[in-house]
Parts: C-alpha cells; structure tokens; sequence
C-alpha cells in the first residue's frame, strides 16, 4: 500500500462510527421508488459545509454534489439509494421501522459509504485537478432512476472521463473486491403471453378451444428455444415465473397467462431472444387453434464495464486492500443494474464489495428479507470511493 492509499485507508477507519450511524439511520426508514424525501434530507445534511455545490433533482429525490478544483478530468461516484418492498425478519436493532419495506440489496451502506468518501476527498480538495460529482441515486430497483438522472442532465456540461459505482453482495462473505470487464450485469425484461381460445365445460373439451395445453407447451418451448437457439458462450436465462389460468375445476377459461424475464448479456442476444418469444408462441398456438398475444416490457440494458476502468478498479483496490483481496471475476451475474444507462455514454466500472457475515454457514443473499450487511466492509466501500476519484482528479495521478 503506498502512502496515499495508506492514508485514504486510515480516513475511511476513523468515519467508520460516522459511516456506521448514517447506514443505520437509513436503515431504519427505508423508502421505495424514485420519492425518497427522507433519504434525500439525511444525504443533503451529511454534505452541509463540505464544499460541495448541491443541486436536487426535479423528477425525483436524486441529489448531485460537485467538488471541483482547477480544470481537468471529470469523474462520477453514483450511490443508489432506494429499498425494497420486503417486510424484514433480521431482527437487528436498526430494523426497519416502516411496514413493508426494506433496505435488502445494500443501497443505505452505498449512501453512507459515498457521504464517507464526499468527506474524505473534500478534505484533501487541494490535491484535486478536475471534477468529482457524486450521484446519490433514488429509483434503481425498478424504476430506471439512472434513466432520470441522465435525462436532467447528470452528464452535463461536459461528458465525463469516467464512472464507478459500488455495490455490496451478501451471498460473497466480507472481504473481497471484484470486478470484471466486459459484461458484468445481464439486461433485465419482462415477457407476458396471453393465449386466447374459447371457454367450455370441462367433461366437453372438444366443444371448446383449451388455452391452457398450448400455454403449457409455450412455457416448455422457451427452454427448449433457449438451448437450441443460443450459445452458451453468451448466453441468455428465459425465466417462467407467473402462470394464471382458470377459476374453479370444472371450467375450461378463455384465455391464459404466463410472464417471465429474460436476461442477457449481449444487444445482439437480448433482440434475438426477445424476438424468438414471439414466434414459439404464436407459433406453438396456432398449432393447438388459438391464438397468442405477446408483449415485452423493456427493461436495463446489460451492464458492460470499460476494460481500461475495470483494470483501475483492481488496481485501486488492490492497493488499499492488497492484491489477495481484489478479484477479477470469471464470470458475470445474472442481475441487473440501472448504471448500465451510464455506462453507455462513460467509460467506467461496476465494482462489487463482498459484504456476507463471514462467521455464517451460509451467507443470505441480497433481496432476502433477512439479508444481513457485515458493516466492517464499508471502511474499504469508502476508501475505494475516493481512492478511485483521486486516480482520475487527482494531481498525482
């Protein structure tokens, strides 16, 4: 570790009570969506007298804070911000206090982590040359909340040198540092087929036109349809999770239902599959003398990091953490995250800090309702927040 990093280290240790608290006073009042008033306060307390000019966003409760010194390279810090619909069963003593909600995939520590670094790089502004601008981002889960934040002009006056964001895994026990470049994230849609015949009795289904037999078939046929259609050298997951059909037993319905998600890594795989939904089903329905309705929901696109940035995220971490803790990953995740949209238009990385209890047989995952964050790790959350601006902004760079 040399002595910059060294000392971004010892920073980030001495805010750990503060990084703490604020996580847990986040914590404690989770809130949904893009309207997160409460989060927004606590954000826009946490940065009165550090220099920043703060701006708040119009369309939801996004907060931009600049730091800029003398000209230079520009560069983005994006924390997410908002919870889940979940009812937690942590039992901690910082548990939600709102019913039906719960920060269960991280962003309070993301929030608290960023504030860390937000106090850090202001302390050593002197030793900046460019732009740090910290996104603190409502709406991720769902939302497309990046989205919104792009289009009010996050990017704007000038585009950019490069973006981080970070992002805790609980299923990873605490300790590690991980990033890859190319696809890190996969694109996330939503697929809904209506399969339209015509009611009857059940002793009589020769008298009517049973939608449930080809819904069944379409559900099978889109597995199939992946395994034959795609590589599994980029591949895709078409995943069937909602089926409705029927009221009562003796009733042969009018229509069927099924809607999923398909998740990709690739433009060109995502249009493909998207559009092989269309023809299995309708395909497969025309074959039983109904017919099929399909729509997609479009969702984020895959999360593609820049090569050359996800090299400097390692070689950040490594110098804070050491090299046996920061990782390049082997493969993608599955999942999906609204940075994407950012890193369409910037250069930048998604990084993820391994944040499991590590006493645990078996570390809850993210999105449980009784994910479990090992709070220790947001010292090196914070420490690589500002040692990654200060490798783009920073004089000694």
């Amino acid at each position: 570790m040399d002595a910059a990093n060294d000392a971004i280290a010892t920073a980030a240790l001495g805010l750990q009570p503060q990084t703490v608290e604020l996580r847990r006073r986040i914590h404690r009042h989770p809130e949904i969506g893009l309207d997160l008033p409460h989060t927004q306060a606590v954000i826009l307390s946490a940065l009165e007298g550090l220099g920043y000019r703060v701006t708040t966003g119009s369309g939801c409760s996004s907060v931009v804070a600049t730091l800029e010194e003398d000209q230079g390279p520009t560069v983005i810090l994006r924390a997410d911000m908002d919870a889940l619909p979940l009812a937690e069963e942590t039992g901690l003593s910082f548990s939600s206090g709102i019913e039906g909600a719960m920060h269960a995939c991280g962003h309070d520590t993301h929030v608290a982590m960023l504030l860390g670094a937000a106090r850090i790089l202001s302390e050593r502004r002197s030793e900046l040359a460019g732009r740090v601008v910290l996104m603190f981002q409502p709406g991720e889960e769902g939302f497309a909340g990046a989205q919104v934040m792009l289009d009010e002009g996050i990017l704007e006056p000038v585009l950019p040198d490069a973006a981080f964001a970070l992002h805790v895994i609980t299923y990873w026990p605490a300790g590690r540092i991980l990033t890859r470049p190319g696809a890190m994230l996969a694109s996330a849609d939503v697929f809904r087929v209506v399969v339209r015949g015509r009611g009857g009795h059940a002793s009589s289904p020769h008298l009517a036109l049973d939608p449930i037999p080809a819904l069944l078939e379409i559900g099978t046929a889109l597995q199939t349809m992946v395994t034959r259609r795609v590589s599994v050298f980029d591949p895709a997951v078409v995943t069937v999770a909602h089926v409705d059909a029927g009221t009562t037993t003796n009733v042969i319905p009018e229509t069927a239902m099924l809607e999923g998600t398909v998740r990709t890594l690739s433009a060109d795989v995502r249009e493909a599959v998207l559009g092989q939904i269309r023809v299995v089903a309708e395909g497969v329905a025309a074959a039983h003398g109904v017919a099929a309705e399909v729509a997609i929901e479009p969702g984020y696109p895959p999360t593609l990091n820049d090569a050359g940035m996800a090299a400097r995220a390692i070689e950040v971490a490594s110098g804070l953490v050491g090299a046996d803790r920061a990782e390049i990953m082997d493969e993608p995740v599955m999942g999906a995250e609204d940075f994407s949209y950012v890193l369409e238009q910037v250069p930048g990385a998604m990084v993820f800090l391994s944040a499991g209890d590590p006493d645990a047989y078996e570390p809850v995952p993210n999105h449980s309702n009784r994910m479990i964050v090992h709070e220790p790790v947001m010292a090196d959350g914070v420490a690589l927040y500002a040692a990654l601006a200060m490798s783009v902004v920073g004089k000694d760079r």
